[in-house]
């Protein structure tokens, strides 16, 4: 079996591609860049074939939680009396932290890549929070160890056995805190007929 590689290395999609471009547009309107630079890393970005090349282009643009592509460094995500979050195109990998003493964690992983199909999630949790923001299909189970504590929004009892279906796995122990994981409802479509007359 080949090693899996760094989120670094994974492979970047046309929609990263574009997400950097348009960064390296609005850092040349607001002065960020200058068009010297700009013409430097637009073909960069254009051509770039990992995860790792793109976040070369913009780290000295926006902080890290703001980067267009966010490959991960493999730290816990840490919440000490304040909120910490993962949010946009981030690499989750197969198995990750999160702390959350007298704070809150929020990880937004609707637009992120899954490094594996089973992700385990170890919670360590005092007074705190953790939020979960999953997509449809993906599947959540919890077996954290709870002290006062709940973990609510578990769509399965326990992994399912078919390695096809994406599942996130909270472990880890839980202290008068909370552990809520949620998938966003879809919009509604327009159906003909039910908009009201104009009058």
């Amino acid at each position: 079996m080949p090693p899996r590689p760094a989120p670094r290395d994974l492979r970047a999609a046309d929609s990263d591609r574009e997400r950097v471009v348009a960064l390296l547009g609005e850092a040349l309107a607001d002065g960020r860049l200058s068009h010297e630079e700009y013409s430097e890393r637009m073909p960069l970005a254009l051509a770039a074939r990992t995860l790792g090349e793109l976040a070369d282009l913009t780290a000295d643009l926006v902080s890290p939680e703001h980067q267009p592509v966010q490959p991960g460094d493999g730290r816990p995500v840490t919440a000490l009396g304040n909120t910490a979050s993962r949010s946009g195109r981030w690499v989750v990998p197969g198995a990750m932290t999160c702390v959350a003493a007298f704070g809150e964690v929020v990880l937004d992983m609707r637009e992120a890549i899954l490094q594996d199909r089973h992700v385990v999630l170890t919670v360590y949790a005092l007074f705190g929070k953790v939020r979960l923001i999953v997509p449809a299909g993906v599947e959540v189970v919890m077996n954290g160890t709870d002290v006062l504590a709940r973990e609510r929004g578990a769509t399965v009892k326990r992994v399912p056995t078919s390695s096809d279906v994406p599942v996130i796995e909270v472990r880890g122990y839980l202290v008068a805190s909370e552990a809520l994981a949620r998938t966003p409802a879809r919009p509604r479509r327009w159906l003909p007929g039910r908009r009201k007359p104009i009058t």
